[in-house]
């Protein structure tokens, strides 16, 4: 509990020691209204200068403003009648208070599991400055420097291990309790905290452009995506709260004005003032306006304590009508970790092949260019490619020591009219031919993900009536991982627009109200992810413009978080429901026995504060999503 908090806790068993304590004293007259009058201004002066304010401002209408009205009115009737009754006014106030209290309370609770993420943001990064260890700012280290990450210390920026073996606490990025090993060759991104060995890590990137500052912009960008439902509400707060001002002074005035004109009886001003009291308090939409976007506020905060950020609360919303998942293959069902599995048909010797196959890829970045590098096993000089050109979905034609080498599928020989030989061996084939003649193919073989199966299944179990794979694969290749995994619909050997064409005909297919989601984490993924209702990126190993076009990002690219992030929206929606059911029909049904003078200000308290700690408490729920 933070100082504010704890002042307003405070306050509250102040005001309700003293209420306690004038119930019981004998005392009466100017003294009694001036220490009931201490204990109203102990409980609710704050919410007195923010309703003075308000009007000042001219944004009059608010809850702090029915709050004062119905409170002071409260007092001045008491006063009128004679009767020594304040304690309706002031517990108005204390319970109003006691409501706000949950509520920060709630807000507090699930921004905290969205602030642990703030943790990550590393202080600074070692490098070893003639010979001796200096702490810098991340934002200075360039490209291909050496850092240094001790035992205890975050990981300030992406790169590759170089030197040292290591376990990384990703509990922060990914949800996940259990330590990843790493050593010499990996992969490492920013956020990880080192618990055991030294790292010498060479940086990929700059800070700027990092996992770390990624997820940070996202977090902080997240609040600011509203859904349909915070924008009603916000709508619909701008015109209740003066609908229900100006009813009750309807209800003060014109009952009292027909007993005059009409029943020609006493106008008993003292009982509609009253009634209209009540209705302002009962009115106050305190548990649509706080327990609302409260609600997503949890959704969210619960989501990233597993690993899944959600850009923002409208793309929870859309989250929770998935209908049809669409996967990329390749790095999302697959591990993107190309092996080298044969060489068929060769003309020249292996190593020659694949010395000229990984010569002419040494330009791009694809993981099966890095899968003939490895297999290649000497370091690639770069002096002897020229002439380099990518055929987007097709391969690459280089020159190599002044020899024209092209490497890539069937597509690329058929366009170069160079005869290929089929190849009977499931995984990804590289046709090479050397100076315009076919010189042999070379196998490649991706693994499957260990938790892309149980993916596919939890989404059936989930309510997706459609799982499809999008892949440039060959049709065997990509026919063979469907199968294996149980996935409904696969579409292959397609170029990056392909997807981006098959995406809008799944959509136009569709009923408006189901959503498509596309999951992926290549470049060439991004005008999908942008397409789709809903794009979902790998955000450990996927490609930066994939994550800045996904609406939703996977931090430890695990494809069976995409049931949970469903399953997880579709718990806060339900919650966003029920709230909304319940203060709306409680409400209505208060607003209406208190304009008919059944309902006095004890109902008006529960109509009220609460609802609003009802609907708070259940926000809460949306927070704990461990066992969704």
């Amino acid at each position: 509990m933070n100082n504010k908090q704890k002042k307003v806790l405070y306050r509250i068993i102040a005001c309700s020691v003293m209420m306690i304590g004038l119930h019981f004293a004998p005392i009466d007259g100017i003294l009694q209204l001036a220490l009931y009058l201490t204990a109203y201004i102990i409980i609710g002066h704050d919410i007195l200068l923010k309703s003075w304010k308000g009007i000042r401002n001219g944004q009059v209408f608010d809850e702090n403003f029915l709050m004062a009205v119905a409170t002071i009115g409260a007092f001045i009737l008491a006063i009128y009648d004679q009767t020594g009754d304040y304690e309706e006014g002031i517990a108005v106030m204390l319970f109003y208070q006691i409501g706000e209290l949950f509520q920060s309370y709630a807000v507090g609770r699930s921004r905290r599991n969205i602030s642990d993420l703030m943790d990550i943001r590393p202080d600074y990064a070692n490098m070893e400055i003639d010979g001796k260890l200096e702490q810098v700012d991340p934002d200075e280290v360039e490209i291909g420097s050496i850092i240094i990450v001790q035992p205890g210390e975050k990981v300030p920026i992406d790169g590759i291990v170089r030197e040292g073996r290591a376990s990384l606490n990703t509990s922060a990025l990914t949800g996940e309790s259990l330590p990843r090993e790493v050593e010499e060759g990996d992969e490492i991104i920013s956020g990880c905290i080192n618990m055991t060995g030294v790292l010498k890590i060479e940086t990929t990137k700059e800070f700027g452009e990092s996992t770390v500052s990624k997820i940070l912009e996202l977090v902080e960008n997240a609040s600011s995506n509203k859904s349909k439902s915070e924008e009603f509400i916000a709508r619909f707060a701008r015109w209740y709260t003066p609908f229900v001002c100006y009813s009750a002074l309807v209800l003060a005035i014109l009952p009292p004005l027909f007993n005059i004109l009409a029943l020609n009886s006493a106008p008993e001003f003292d009982v509609w003032i009253y009634r209209a009291l009540t209705f302002l308090v009962i009115s106050c939409p305190c548990a649509l306006v706080i327990s609302i976007p409260l609600s997503f506020f949890a959704g969210l905060g619960g989501a990233s304590a597993e690993g899944v950020l959600v850009k923002g609360s409208n793309f929870l919303e859309t989250l929770a009508n998935v209908k049809y998942v669409v996967f990329d293959k390749t790095g999302t069902l697959t591990e993107g970790s190309f092996e080298v599995d044969g060489v068929h048909h060769n003309e020249i010797e292996d190593k020659k092949l694949l010395e000229y196959a990984a010569h002419a890829e040494c330009a791009s970045s694809h993981p099966i260019s890095h899968s003939l590098q490895r297999a290649y096993g000497k370091n690639i000089d770069r002096n002897r490619v020229t002439d380099i050109r990518e055929i987007g979905g097709h391969g690459i034609i280089a020159k190599v020591d002044g020899i024209e080498v092209a490497a890539g599928n069937k597509k690329l020989m058929d366009k170069l009219e160079i005869p290929c030989e089929e190849c009977h061996s499931i995984g990804t084939i590289v046709h090479v031919s050397i100076e315009g003649k076919y010189a042999g193919h070379i196998v490649i073989a991706d693994k499957i993900k260990k938790n892309s199966k149980i993916a596919i299944s939890d989404l059936k179990k989930s309510g997706v009536k459609d799982t499809i794979m999008l892949t440039g694969d060959a049709k065997k290749v990509a026919d063979k991982v469907a199968g294996e995994l149980g996935i409904d619909t696969v579409y292959s050997e397609l170029l990056p627009a392909d997807k981006v064409t098959k995406v809008e005909e799944l959509i136009a297919k569709k009923n408006e109200d189901e959503k498509l989601a596309f999951v992926g984490d290549g470049i060439n993924d991004a005008p999908v992810l942008s397409r789709a209702d809903i794009g979902i990126a790998m955000g450990a190993m996927g490609s930066d413009a994939a994550i800045e076009a996904a609406d939703v990002v996977l931090m430890d690219d695990d494809p069976a978080k995409i049931a949970k992030a469903i399953r997880i929206s579709r718990k806060c929606i339900g919650i966003v429901k029920q709230n909304t059911y319940f203060a709306i029909g409680v409400k209505f049904s208060c607003l209406v026995l208190g304009a008919v003078g059944i309902a006095n200000m004890w109902y008006a308290i529960f109509a009220d504060v609460g609802v609003m700690v009802l609907a708070v408490l259940n926000a809460i729920r949306a927070l704990y999503v461990k066992n969704v």
